[in-house]
């Protein structure tokens, strides 16, 4: 039976699916003074609430979160937090999207801990393979559109480095559109006009 049990929730300030992730933590009975939410943008991640939770929790504690990338901006902070918490901090970690990143031992033949460790350095892993993929695809659409004689006008406001692992999250459910205008720091118009652009020059 673990200590405390704890649960944050993240959205941008913008973004209002607080709601889906207070249904997916609302039945672990989390205690209310227990339940971190944090309304932060996308760009903006200097966690004022994250940090508090920080300060509570403890060895033998439970930290509840329902996706992985609530935890920070990228699989290195993730990952660095990951080590925070359950080495530093002796906590247990569930993920509710993802039961594998579990480090409870109840009911496991291997420690959770270690099966959970090994799970998220696969993902991150995966994630840094799918990132150069989607660099590359780009690259090549770019070139293919310029051989066709496709010419690309200047953007007013470049594209971030990381928009097409963003772009792909979006076109897969994984993140709004606000929270991608947001990481993009534009507003939803200008982000639709980049996101119309830039789907031309993707192969087909």
């Amino acid at each position: 039976m673990h200590s405390n049990i704890y649960g944050y929730i993240r959205v941008s300030s913008k973004d209002q699916n607080e709601a889906r992730q207070l249904a997916a933590l609302g039945g672990y009975h989390i205690p209310q003074g227990n339940l971190f939410i944090e309304k932060q943008s996308g760009r903006d991640f200097d966690r004022p609430k994250y940090k508090r939770l920080m300060k509570k929790l403890k060895a033998g504690d439970l930290l509840i979160v329902k996706s992985i990338d609530r935890l920070g901006r990228d699989y290195d902070e993730i990952l660095e937090q990951w080590r925070i918490i359950t080495k530093e901090r002796g906590a247990d970690i569930l993920i509710v999207d993802m039961p594998l990143l579990d480090t409870r031992t109840e009911g496991r033949d291997l420690t959770g801990t270690f099966i959970a460790d090994l799970v998220l350095q696969i993902l991150s892993y995966v994630a840094e393979v799918e990132r150069g993929n989607i660099r590359q695809r780009q690259a090549e659409g770019i070139a293919a559109a310029q051989a066709r004689g496709v010419s690309f006008g200047r953007p007013k406001k470049s594209l971030p480095e990381d928009f097409p692992l963003w772009y792909a999250d979006w076109k897969a459910g994984r993140m709004t559109v606000n929270e991608l205008a947001a990481k993009c720091g534009m507003s939803r118009p200008t982000l639709y006009k980049h996101i119309k652009e830039y789907a031309a020059i993707l192969p087909s």
